[in-house]
């Protein structure tokens, strides 16, 4: 059956939760979505097996954009060279590149907060402190705060010069608005060619690391991923590392900047739930885990189907991309009870699909987890008047996948 989602256009920009209420009351579990070229699944059974099937959804084409590009942009994507390491990559590859990452990258909620809390609270109160110096002034807390945080993290974490965010950032955003997005053709030829550069700089990054003595290499992730590596190409290739970086610094940012971003959102859009959270942090955890299944940074995720699907009384052929709604998945009544109802008490919000299933379960969700949980903490304690600034409108940037503010205004009022 057809449909256009609109991924677009004003009203599922707006509140895609409409679209997929429409979707779960429906009898159906897959439409193809003319607009967009692709299936779309919906429900939380469904898209749970998805994310687990490995064999029948692969991931080969979940970084290849949305739209064919047009012949000049096609021309230089090309030349990325970058091999599938982990969210494009499937097994064998994957499993071997997995290994490496949950060798060298802290992926527990216990190997996070010992190797990673101390980074996580410097960055962190350093970005609170310029907001204390801004305090009687309206700020976005985008580029201040929610943005700027993982990033900051990153860098430490990665082992990747602090004065290159400018640069990374833009490459990320312009790769998640290249991949997911509806640019134009002038746009696809200046954000494919901003992907190559962050291709080699990422390249180059390994490389001049190659360059240190082994002994005397920091203990970052790069530092751990060459160690673990011994120069042996079957274990990690040159490329192989330099991969990890140029996915790490994209997934990283991006999804961890969305959930500070909805979190904070949300609870100032209810007075009542900051004043909880400033009062007693011990609320932050479940008002995180609630944003992650409400308003999850990552609505929507990409898999190509290797074999026929059948979905009810729906066949999805073989070589079909599919669109995974997992923001639909996290609403599914037959799952959730309320489901469009944010509750920070709900006993069923680690139900929630954000972080995917299966061999791809995010490697970031702890560290994600974390971050997210200090920030709002921090935010609640210094700033427990903190207030959306007077007539701030809520809008995102159109995509199919990524659900990002445009801004967060606010007005700081004096620490406490």
């Amino acid at each position: 059956m057809g449909m256009e989602l609109g991924a677009f256009d004003g009203n599922y920009v707006i509140d895609p939760a409409a679209t997929w209420r429409e979707l779960l009351a429906g009898p159906d579990r897959a439409h193809f979505a003319e607009d967009l070229g692709l299936w779309l699944i919906w429900r939380h059974e469904d898209v749970r097996r998805a994310l687990a099937d490995g064999e029948r959804f692969k991931n080969a084409l979940t970084l290849t954009p949305l739209f064919e590009l047009c012949p000049a942009a096609m021309d230089v994507a090309m030349r990325i060279d970058a091999p599938a390491t982990t969210a494009a990559a499937d097994a064998p590859v994957h499993t071997r590149t997995r290994k490496a990452l949950r060798a060298t990258f802290a992926t527990t909620a216990k190997g996070v907060a010992e190797q990673y809390l101390e980074v996580i609270d410097r960055r962190v109160d350093e970005l609170v402190g310029r907001l204390a110096d801004r305090a009687g002034a309206e700020v976005d807390l985008v580029p201040a705060f929610t943005s700027e945080l993982p990033l900051l993290v990153l860098v430490d974490l990665l082992g990747v010069p602090e004065r290159d965010i400018p640069l990374i950032r833009n490459w990320a955003d312009g790769q998640i608005a290249l991949v997911w997005g509806r640019p134009s053709p002038a746009d696809q030829e200046r954000l494919a060619g901003g992907l190559l550069d962050f291709w080699r700089y990422c390249r180059s990054l390994v490389t001049r690391r190659l360059d240190e003595p082994a002994a005397g290499r920091p203990d970052d992730f790069l530092g751990r991923v060459l160690r673990y590596r011994g120069g042996a190409d079957a274990v990690l290739s040159i490329d192989e590392v330099a991969s990890f970086a140029f996915n790490l610094l994209v997934a990283g940012h991006e999804t961890t900047a969305g959930l500070l971003a909805h979190g904070i959102d949300h609870a100032l859009s209810r007075p009542e739930l900051w004043g909880r959270i400033a009062r007693d942090p011990g609320h932050v955890p479940a008002l995180v885990e609630e944003t992650l299944r409400f308003t999850p940074p990552i609505d929507g995720w990409l898999r190509v189907t290797s074999a026929p699907v059948e979905l009810g009384p729906v066949t999805i052929p073989a070589g079909a991309r599919c669109l995974l709604l997992l923001g639909a998945a996290n609403r599914d009544p037959a799952v959730f009870g309320q489901p469009d109802l944010l509750d920070t008490d709900r006993p069923d919000a680690r139900e929630h699909l954000s972080f995917g299933h299966g061999a791809h379960f995010c490697v970031g969700a702890a560290l994600a987890r974390l971050e997210a949980e200090r920030a709002l903490t921090a935010l609640a304690r210094a700033f427990p008047d903190l207030r959306l600034a007077a007539g701030h409108t809520r809008s995102f940037h159109p995509n199919a996948g990524f659900r990002a503010h445009r801004d967060l205004r606010v007005a700081i009022q004096a620490i406490a």
